[in-house]
C-alpha cells in the first residue's frame, strides 16, 4: 500500500495500516522506543466542530465563549484569527490564570468528545516507549489539560506572550497552524532526536497536510472532505470512529423508567427479605434488584470476566476505576450481597440516593479536608475486621477519560490494617453507557474485569507508595490487552 506523501512525490517506508486493531498490530510489531514518535493533532482525538456550546458564567464568560469558538474551529482556517482575539481579551492575566481557564474549557466544555479509539492508540504508543505528542491549533494552555487527562507529556501548540509574569495579549511568533505547526513538530523531532520517517502522524484535517507528510505513517481519522480525497490518491488508510452523539429522546425515556426501576427494586429488596429482620440481608437483596431491574430497563448488559475473585477471599476492599454516574449501579451488580461502600459527603443530602446508601451501610467521607477524609476511613477498618467487604474507587472521583487517574493510598492503608487484600475491579466502557457527568443513561454493554486478589502487607511507606503504582499499572496493562 502506497503512502506517498502530499505533494512530496515520493513513497513513504511504511504503509498506514486500516482500522485501530490494524494500527495496534503495527505499533506492537514496530520499533519500540523514544526516537520513534507519535504526533496527535487535536482535530483526531477529539471530536469537536459539533460539540455543544455549555453556558458559561461568571466575569469570563466572554472569554471562555471564544476561546471555545476557537476550538470548535480546530482544523479550519478561521482558527488562528479566533485564537489571536481570544489571546488579546487575555492580555493582564496571569499564566495561572489561563491553566485555570484551559482546566475549565476541557472540563465543562469537551472531555467527552475525545474518541475512545484514539485513546487506545495513545495507550499503545506510551508503552511502546514512543514520543508522544499533542499538538493542535490551539494555544497550550487549551491542550495540556486533555494531555494530562491521556498521559500525554509532551504539547505543541501556539503560545501566549508573557512579560512582567502577565499575558501581553499577542501570540509569541507564528500561530502553529498548518505548514508553521509542521516546522515546530520538525524542530521538536530534532531536538528530542526522533526520527519523524518511523513517526506515526494522527489528523483529520486537510489543513496538516505538510504536518501527514513529514510523517512515516500517516493516519487519517474522521478526515476532512479534502484529506479523504487526499489520502484515497495517495493510499493512506483512513480509520473510521464513532460519532460522538448527544443523548436520544428514548435514552431519556430509558432513563425516567430506570430511575422508578431502582426505587422498586430496592424497596421490593427490602420487603422480600424483611421477614429475617437482619439489615445486611435486607441491604443485600436492596443492592440485588436495585440494581439489576434499572440496568436491564436502560439496557445497559454486563459482561464479566474473573467473577470467581469477587466471592472469595472475603473481606477484601474493591478497587474500581470511576468513570460513570452508573458505577453505583454497576459495581455493586457485578459483586454480589455482603459488600458496602464509602462515598462523598454531599451524597448524605441526595434524595434518593442518600437513604439507600445509608441503609447499605455506606461511609460519608468529606474529601474538602484531608484530616476530616482520613478520619471518617477509620470506621471502614472495623467494618472489614467485621467481614464485610468496601468498594472504594482509589482515584476519589471520577475521571476524565478512560485513563485511570492518580490513586490516592486510602483505601490501601485500610486493607493493610485490617489485614485484607485489595481486589481491583478494572471497568471498561462505563463511559459509553453514561458519561462522567451525565445521568443520562445509554444502552450497551460494559465490560468488567475482576483481577485476582493483591495483598497488601507492607509496614513501609516509601513500599506502599510502590505497592499502589503497581496496582495502578494492572489498570492500564489490562485496559490495554483485555482479558478474554
Amino acid at each position: 500500500m502506497s503512502t506517498r506523501a502530499a505533494g512530496t512525490g515520493h513513497t513513504g517506508e511504511n504503509p498506514a495500516p486500516s482500522g485501530v486493531d490494524a494500527v495496534v498490530a503495527a505499533i506492537r510489531s514496530g520499533p519500540r522506543g523514544a526516537g520513534v514518535g507519535a504526533v496527535f493533532d487535536l482535530t483526531a482525538l477529539a471530536e469537536l466542530g459539533s460539540t455543544p456550546v455549555p453556558r458559561w458564567r461568571g466575569p469570563d464568560r466572554e472569554l471562555l465563549e471564544t476561546l471555545f469558538d476557537q476550538l470548535r474551529h480546530s482544523g479550519e482556517s478561521s482558527a488562528g484569527d479566533v485564537l489571536e482575539r481570544g489571546v488579546r481579551a487575555a492580555a493582564g492575566r496571569t499564566p495561572e490564570e489561563l491553566t485555570a481557564l484551559g482546566e475549565r474549557l476541557f472540563k465543562r466544555g469537551w472531555y467527552d468528545r475525545l474518541r475512545p479509539e484514539l485513546l487506545r492508540l495513545v495507550q499503545e504508543h506510551i508503552a511502546a516507549g514512543h514520543t508522544v505528542v499533542l499538538t493542535g491549533d490551539a494555544a497550550e494552555f487549551q491542550l495540556r489539560p486533555a494531555a494530562a487527562a491521556l498521559g500525554i507529556p509532551q504539547v505543541l501548540g501556539s503560545r501566549a506572550a508573557v512579560s512582567g509574569g502577565r499575558l501581553t495579549g499577542l501570540i509569541e511568533g507564528e500561530v502553529r497552524y498548518g505548514p508553521e505547526k509542521a516546522e515546530a513538530v520538525s524542530e521538536f523531532a530534532a531536538a528530542h532526536e526522533v526520527d519523524l520517517t518511523r513517526s506515526y502522524v494522527y489528523s483529520g484535517s486537510a489543513s496538516d497536510l505538510p504536518l501527514l507528510s513529514r510523517g512515516g505513517t500517516r493516519v487519517p481519522i474522521a478526515p476532512d472532505p479534502v484529506l479523504a480525497a487526499t489520502a484515497a490518491e495517495y493510499g493512506w488508510a483512513a480509520l473510521a470512529v464513532g460519532p460522538r452523539t448527544a443523548p436520544r429522546p428514548a435514552d431519556y425515556l430509558r432513563t425516567v423508567l430506570g430511575l422508578f426501576a431502582l426505587l422498586g427494586g430496592a424497596l421490593y429488596g427490602v420487603l422480600r427479605k424483611s421477614y429475617t429482620r437482619d439489615r445486611r440481608a435486607m441491604a443485600d437483596a436492596l443492592m440485588k434488584y436495585g440494581t439489576a431491574w434499572p440496568l436491564r430497563l436502560c439496557g445497559i448488559r454486563l459482561r464479566v470476566t474473573g467473577a470467581e475473585h469477587a466471592r472469595h477471599p472475603r473481606p477484601a476492599v474493591f478497587l474500581f476505576n470511576h468513570q460513570s454516574q452508573f458505577d453505583v449501579l454497576i459495581v455493586p451488580a457485578v459483586l454480589g450481597g455482603h459488600v458496602t461502600g464509602v462515598g462523598k459527603k454531599e451524597l448524605i443530602r441526595h434524595p434518593i440516593f442518600g437513604p439507600l446508601m445509608r441503609f447499605v451501610g455506606v461511609t460519608f467521607i468529606d474529601r474538602s479536608n484531608t484530616d476530616l477524609a482520613k478520619a471518617s476511613l477509620a470506621p471502614v477498618v472495623d467494618t472489614l475486621r467485621g467481614g464485610l467487604s468496601v468498594a472504594i474507587a482509589p482515584e476519589g472521583t471520577r475521571s476524565y477519560t478512560a485513563q485511570p487517574g492518580r490513586f490516592k493510598k486510602g483505601a490501601f492503608h485500610m486493607a493493610r490494617q485490617a489485614g485484607v487484600p485489595v481486589i481491583p475491579v478494572v471497568i471498561r466502557n462505563a463511559a459509553e453507557v453514561g458519561r462522567r457527568d451525565s445521568m443520562i443513561a445509554r444502552p450497551g454493554v460494559v465490560e468488567v474485569a475482576i483481577l485476582p486478589p493483591i495483598a497488601v502487607d507492607t509496614q513501609d511507606p516509601s513500599e506502599l507508595d510502590e505497592k499502589v503504582a503497581e496496582v495502578r499499572q494492572r489498570y492500564l496493562d489490562t485496559l490495554r490487552d483485555w482479558p478474554r
